[in-house]
């Protein structure tokens, strides 16, 4: 082992190209999932239970704290959607070089968020 290697065990001082960032943000995204799915799910039952449930469902969603809880399992879906797609071109070949892999990063990174203040503004509206 190589005892003269610098080692930078900082993440701060390093800076991540775009590839990078939103490669591990897909990553994070897909974490955040997980819960939001259960939130969905709960949401889905308690819609489809009984017309009480259902209305009792209706007065949360007017709360803006479950309004900000939806809108970010939405966000989450609608990032690694997008970034899923990126990375079904590349499997296809589509941007596998340097400069193809940064453009796709950035044209999916603005799609999602796009489609991430469509959704604040569906739930807004």
């Amino acid at each position: 082992m190589n005892k003269k290697r610098p080692v930078n065990l900082d993440l701060s001082t390093i800076k991540f190209p775009i590839t990078a960032i939103v490669s591990i943000t897909h990553r994070i995204s897909g974490v955040a999932l997980l819960g939001g799915i259960l939130v969905l799910l709960w949401m889905l039952d308690a819609s489809l239970a009984s017309e009480e449930s259902f209305n009792e469902l209706r007065q949360l969603m007017a709360n803006p704290l479950a309004k900000a809880v939806l809108w970010a399992v939405l966000a989450a879906l609608a990032y690694h959607l997008v970034m899923g797609i990126r990375h079904m071109f590349m499997d296809l070949g589509i941007g596998e070089s340097l400069k193809g892999g940064q453009t796709g990063a950035k044209l999916a990174l603005i799609l999602a968020i796009v489609l991430i203040l469509a959704a604040a503004g569906w739930l807004v509206w």
